[in-house]
């Protein structure tokens, strides 16, 4: 299977990689402006699922019943990277639900950022499975499972009632039939989905225009959880990601997740944006969504500037010299 080429790497005037990818942009009547490859290909939305797989905690009392925080709030959203206020706001956020690290069941991790992991070790600690990248949307399951009087074991289970309601959130902001839905295990040992990228950039719209969605408890859901990644998109990520920069803009809601699948959507414009790099690497997002938005003219000049510079077309030796040059191909 050959999928279109949307970025090539050249050092000293040589090609040297090219990475293949699928691009899906839709109006707010859903059609399709901007494509790049098949958008009726199936993508596994990993941890770009997030804020949809957040929509039934946020659907309850528990932010209220147990004092939770907006930026704790925020980790049920988040792929946390370890930083210190990473690991204090789940520490605290565990605490007040009543939870222990045991009950997760997300894999031990060390803290992801690299300074971070370093103190970490420094300091003598251990791997937790409360530092795993996933831990947060964790601890939203098993609130929510409780709350709706569910069983807590098993909680990962594809046939669990929760797992099973997260799917029909999936199949209605999409607005794909379940049977159409993929159903496989995730890194973090929850089920993940594979959608067409079409679909998936329909459930992003909704993100940015929750009026477009039916039921009211999942719009005022789907308020909330806008709210609490723009109040703190350091939570979401951290500094120097893209999902940070793009969060820090009001009228962008935002989620990358695993294996290069990224997805976007412009609240006043009503546009929105799933793409997926075949070669899996994270590196090229910056560039790549920079250039979309560039394409479809949008007007915060700041956001595309602090994408640009995240992530520079240069390729640089170890020296910090010019030896190359990133052309994208959209």
């Amino acid at each position: 299977m050959s999928f279109p080429t949307i970025a090539e790497e050249f050092r000293g005037g040589v090609l040297e990689n090219a990475h293949q990818g699928l691009v899906c942009v839709i109006d707010q009547y859903k059609n399709i402006i901007y494509q790049k490859g098949n958008t009726n290909q199936s993508i596994f939305f990993r941890s770009a699922m997030k804020p949809l797989q957040a929509i039934p905690v946020f659907s309850t009392n528990v932010i209220k019943k147990y004092g939770v925080s907006q930026a704790e709030a925020a980790l049920f959203t988040a792929s946390q990277r370890g930083e210190i206020y990473h690991q204090q706001a789940l520490l605290k956020l565990a605490k007040k639900l009543g939870f222990s690290e045991n009950q997760l069941s997300c894999g031990s991790s060390y803290p992801l950022n690299e300074q971070a992991k370093l103190d970490y070790i420094k300091a003598g600690n251990q791997k937790s499975r409360l530092l795993h990248n996933c831990a947060g949307k964790h601890l939203g399951f098993l609130a929510y499972a409780r709350e709706k009087g569910y069983p807590l074991e098993n909680y990962e289970a594809k046939e669990h009632p929760l797992q099973l309601e997260i799917l029909e959130y999936v199949a209605e902001l999409s607005e794909l039939d379940k049977t159409n839905i993929h159903v496989a295990m995730d890194g973090c040992g929850v089920p993940v989905f594979a959608l067409d990228l079409y679909h998936m950039a329909i459930s992003y719209l909704k993100f940015a225009s929750p009026s477009m969605i039916q039921n009211t408890n999942t719009v005022n859901a789907v308020k909330q959880i806008n709210t609490v990644m723009h109040a703190h998109p350091e939570i979401v990520a951290s500094y120097d990601f893209i999902c940070t920069i793009l969060l820090e803009d009001k009228n962008i809601i935002a989620k990358g997740g695993a294996q290069g699948v990224y997805c976007l959507a412009l609240k006043k414009e009503k546009i929105s944006i799933a793409l997926k790099v075949m070669s899996g690497t994270e590196k090229l997002w910056p560039l790549i969504v920079a250039t979309l938005l560039e394409k479809i003219g949008y007007t915060n000049k700041k956001t595309i500037e602090r994408l640009n510079q995240l992530r520079n077309k240069h390729i640089l030796n170890d020296e910090g010299n010019v030896v190359g040059e990133i052309r994208l191909c959209l």
